[in-house]
């Protein structure tokens, strides 16, 4: 599962604050798409951080999901962002690493793999619409596959506070091209979404429970559609 931030941009003027929180998400996709789409539910760890200073702010996240055998770590993903303020200009640069390592099973053998580089270099813009904190960004994206891939990628951010803030509506989703053939660098392009929508009950001030829904096409080596939701629990620290 791959998943970015919602609140870092919020507090992104707000340079004397910080952030980190830990969830745990209970993915039951296989029940929902049947085991000859995806062969187990899992769960996914995921600590994400961020740290505004008077040059802007850097986000990271790390995902680790529990999809092997005896509930064993079978796949790693990290992302770095960072924003940078120029005095009281709108747009912010925007750059931006994704990659990660994953395993598989065989039998008794397990083989990996590498979850190919990205780098991105954009414009971000924060913006208030009601309620909802929100930013948008455009980057030029390279993707690191054997024949590199000379991508874009389109990405929108929100989240809003309801009920005295005990709940919390968050969210991503991003479009990006990337080549269908990783092997080709003139193959033809496709286009990938992925969105998360959250919603999030605050029991306390470090304790939320919700769910993400990821919605995806063209994902992860798929050309379908796919809807899931998870089970989650989120700590504030």
């Amino acid at each position: 599962m791959y998943r970015k931030t919602i609140f870092y941009f919020v507090l992104l003027c707000t340079f004397s604050l910080q952030a980190q929180n830990l969830q745990l998400h209970f993915d039951p996709r296989s029940s929902i798409h049947g085991d000859d789409t995806f062969d187990k539910n899992y769960f996914t760890a995921t600590f994400e951080m961020f740290k505004p200073d008077k040059w802007g702010s850097t986000f990271m996240f790390v995902d680790a999901d529990f999809n092997l055998s005896a509930g064993n770590v079978g796949l790693m993903y990290t992302e770095i962002a960072r924003n940078f303020k120029i005095n009281d200009f709108p747009l912010l640069p925007h750059i931006e690493y994704n990659g990660g390592l994953g395993l598989f099973e065989i039998g008794d053998n397990l083989g990996g793999y590498s979850i190919e580089n990205a780098y991105l270099a954009g414009l971000s813009y924060p913006f208030q619409l009601g309620n909802a904190f929100m930013e948008t960004y455009i980057a030029y994206k390279y993707n690191a596959f054997k024949e590199g891939s000379h991508d874009v990628q389109w990405t929108l951010t929100w989240v809003a506070n309801f009920a005295n803030n005990k709940i919390t509506l968050s969210g991503f989703a991003d479009f990006w091209t990337e080549n269908k053939n990783k092997l080709n660098a003139g193959s033809d392009k496709k286009v990938v979404f992925l969105a998360e929508p959250q919603i999030w009950y605050n029991a306390t001030s470090n304790l939320s429970l919700g769910s993400e829904v990821e919605v995806s096409s063209n994902f992860a080596g798929s050309n379908k559609a796919y809807i899931c939701p998870t089970l989650a629990m989120k700590w504030n620290f």
